[in-house]
């Protein structure tokens, strides 16, 4: 069986949740800011951006490469 609480008390729980919640929500929007701050993650995760970028560099041009000697006909021959 529920045990019966005053209103007081009841009152007090809801302060209580109240004063919780809010530290949770400032919390998360702390978390929030720094996780949308592209800077710092980059600032975080230099090495891991130069290696991407290094790979998507090399991709795209010879990508472009490719592309080039598909259009003017000129394909490499083998010696």
């Amino acid at each position: 069986m529920a045990a019966t609480r005053t209103p007081e008390e009841i009152r007090r729980s809801i302060e209580a949740n109240r004063a919780e919640l809010g530290l949770a929500v400032e919390k998360l929007r702390t978390e929030v800011a720094e996780f949308a701050d592209w800077r710092q993650q980059i600032r975080n995760h230099q090495k891991q951006v130069l290696i991407g970028a290094a790979v998507a560099g090399f991709v795209l041009g010879g990508g472009i490469a490719a592309m080039t000697g598909l259009l003017t006909g000129r394909r490499h021959e083998r010696y």
